[in-house]
């Protein structure tokens, strides 16, 4: 209320420019302070003080931006960072954090143009390359990402946070020996960095090791206990290694940290129906479902779940979904194929596995899916195979002779 106070007492007409008791060497204190509340309260009075003139006075708006983006009020950042600007074009830290804000609402576009700008101003700025190549990671463009980390660590050997963005993009680019690497080099200039042995922990489940990855999960779940999606991995580390009731604990103890967590449910139901318990599978399913309605492979497990209970219309009506969301799924289609064949639905069976065939094997599977489609019409029409050996009658029409009883 305090805090409030003093805000409306500064936009009232005729209000003192200044805070009541505050010196402006006072209210600079306060605007270049940590508490963001404070701050824009400070640089607030300097601004309207009007005492400063232009590259002063921006300073206060870029402090008093810096305030806004830490409370997560993006849009007033950028104002401030438009009117720091405005005052002195060469401010090289509000282009890079006004790109910061741009970044942090997705708009990667508008900030890149202002980490362009920032560096051009001050190529030495290792943040606005770290940030910059956060951006391209979001866009996926990981081998510009990795540029720009290394540039960054050129400047500063010790900036984690590039060692673990650019492992981060070395994973997404499947080198995870590299991702490994940074990681390491992370760990050693900071080994109570949970996400980098989170992110190491990956990169080696991503090679299969799953015990130096469950090793570096338990390990950053005693630095950070509420660490969800550590748990979760772990989980599915353990699924990898088939001890499902660990990781069936792992995924409750990530869904009592986070009830909403679409992948926990989805995972710990893959590990019921690796126990053969499908109905527990089918209910995690459906709470991801529930979530996320969009989730293909938890429409596809759940239509699996159906499947191993004999309930072939329901996996079918899954695996419909699934196909509907994404067109790529082969095992859908192979699931589906034998779903209709337990049902006696040969035609559509033969299709369906046709289509699986097509999008493993390309053009060699469309001349394997002709002949089992025209299989599947033989068979639809009462072609018989004995009829065929038989041949005509001996002696009887054009091609007698060549066919001969019991060939």
């Amino acid at each position: 209320m305090r805090v409030l106070s003093m805000i409306l007492l500064m936009t009232l007409p005729g209000a003192s420019a200044a805070l009541p008791g505050q010196t402006q060497d006072e209210n600079w204190k306060r605007c270049k302070g940590d508490d963001p509340e404070r701050s824009i309260a400070g640089c607030s009075a300097l601004i309207e003080s009007r005492n400063y003139p232009g590259t002063n006075l921006a300073k206060a708006f870029y402090d008093r931006g810096l305030a806004y983006a830490h409370k997560g009020d993006y849009d007033r950042a950028i104002q401030d960072y438009n009117q720091a600007l405005r005052l002195n074009p060469n401010l090289a830290d509000a282009f890079y954090s006004r790109g910061a804000a741009y970044a942090d609402k997705a708009d990667y576009d508008d900030a890149f143009r202002d980490y362009d700008q920032a560096l051009r101003l001050n190529p030495n700025l290792a943040n606005a390359l770290y940030d910059r190549g956060l951006a391209y990671a979001h866009k996926g463009d990981y081998s510009h990402a990795i540029q720009d980390y290394d540039r960054a660590l050129r400047l500063n050997p010790n900036l984690t946070d590039a060692l673990y963005g650019r492992g981060l993009a070395y994973s997404h680019k499947g080198d995870y020996d590299h991702a490994i690497q940074d990681y390491d080099q992370a760990l050693r200039i900071n080994p109570s960095d949970a996400e980098a042995l989170y992110g190491r922990g990956m990169a080696y489940a991503h090679k299969g090791d799953y015990d130096r990855a469950i090793q570096d999960y338990d390990q950053a779940l005693r630095i950070n206990p509420s660490y969800a999606d550590a748990f979760i991995m772990r989980g599915n580390g353990y699924t990898q290694k088939g001890d499902y009731d660990r990781a069936i604990q792992d995924y409750d103890q990530a869904l009592r940290l986070n009830p909403n967590l679409v992948n926990a449910f989805y995972d710990r139901g893959l590990a019921y129906s690796h126990k053969g318990d499908y109905d527990h599978a089918i209910q995690d399913c459906d709470q991801a479902l529930r979530l996320n309605p969009n989730l293909a492979n938890a429409f596809y497990s759940r239509g699996l779940a159906y499947a191993h209970r004999g309930d072939y219309d329901r996996a079918i009506q899954d695996y419909d979904q699934a196909i509907r969301l994404n067109q790529s799924l082969a095992n859908a289609f192979r699931n589906r194929s034998l779903a209709y064949a337990r049902k006696g639905d040969y035609l559509r069976a033969v299709a369906d596995y046709g289509h699986f065939l097509w999008l493993k094997f390309g053009i060699l599977g469309i001349a394997i899916r002709l002949c089992l489609i025209a299989l599947a019409v033989a068979v639809a029409f009462g072609f018989t195979f004995k009829k065929y050996r038989k041949g005509p009658t001996r002696g009887q029409g054009p091609y007698a002779g060549i066919f001969h009883s019991g060939d």
